[in-house]
């Protein structure tokens, strides 16, 4: 009698393909900081593809605001993700959502001698440590479902070495980091774990908040494009996606494949006079 064919793994071609399948109709899908910034626009976009919602962050009035112009399929969860005690309790809503979008994070941008201790370990419990936990929440039940979407938001400073943003690039990149490995660890799982990669955004969210003006030409998106990057990597298995314009995800690349060249070119554009206004803004932030 012949042997029955080994079972042998899928291919990486089929990841994105079976990615495609999960419908966000009826899903259940947790965003954090959903309450300002990038999060209203995720939230929206997920919930009108049919898409139950649950909005976490700490300002209450906001997520209620945004749940009742979402009307139904839409819930408050309130947590403060640099609390220990809401970062345990998020996560054990967690473990029954099909779609989670660890959103929230902290400027902490700053020479890191200008950060307190309490603020450096807020910063990666926001930034860092509460993604990776959810994470950790979410995947066992995704996994044993077969299908599921993990989508973290980052910042093009996960991929760019800047001045006054060691800190928030470390987390950054660390969380580019976990994101890329835990997609490997997932593969063939039916889950599928993609990151996004937003410059600088016009309307909402850290650096809209500081009023700074960039130099002429360099560039921004929009939230909404943001949320449509989170949909589209849903929808597709992509693993990273960049929200900014042209030149600007050149330059990140050219960051990836020649560093001190890039750098030099940061430097004699100024972006050392721009952080520092940035983080005089976002210092309250922190």
């Amino acid at each position: 009698m012949r042997a029955p064919p080994m079972r042998r793994a899928a291919p990486a071609a089929d990841y994105p393909r079976r990615a495609m399948r999960l419908d966000l109709h009826g899903r259940r899908a947790l965003v954090t900081g959903a309450s300002g910034g990038l999060g209203p626009a995720i939230a929206r976009a997920l919930h009108a593809r049919g898409a139950h919602v649950v909005l976490s962050a700490r300002r209450v009035a906001a997520l209620e605001a945004l749940a009742a112009e979402l009307g139904e399929r839409a819930e408050v969860v309130p947590a403060d993700l640099a609390a220990a005690d809401d970062r345990a309790r998020l996560c054990e809503l967690a473990k029954g959502v099909d779609v989670l979008v660890p959103n929230a994070a902290l400027p902490a941008s700053g020479p890191l001698d200008s950060f307190t201790p309490e603020e450096i370990d807020r910063a990666l419990d926001v930034n860092l440590r509460a993604p990776i936990q959810l994470a950790r929440a979410a995947v066992p039940e995704m996994v044993a479902r077969g299908r599921g979407a993990i989508v973290f938001v980052n910042s093009l400073s996960g991929k760019v070495a800047a001045p006054g943003q060691s800190l928030y690039a470390a987390t950054k990149s660390g969380l580019r980091g976990f994101a890329r490995s835990l997609r490997e660890d997932l593969h063939s799982s039916g889950v599928t774990v993609a990151t996004i990669f937003p410059g600088f955004i016009r309307d909402a969210g850290m650096f809209a908040d500081t009023g700074v003006r960039l130099p002429p030409g360099t560039g921004t998106s929009t939230s909404e494009d943001v949320a449509a990057a989170v949909v589209r990597a849903i929808a597709t298995g992509k693993a990273e996606i960049d929200v900014a314009p042209l030149h600007m995800r050149l330059g990140a690349r050219m960051h990836e494949v020649a560093p001190s060249v890039a750098a030099a070119v940061t430097r004699r554009l100024g972006a050392a006079e721009v952080a520092a206004r940035i983080a005089d803004r976002q210092r309250d932030k922190r």
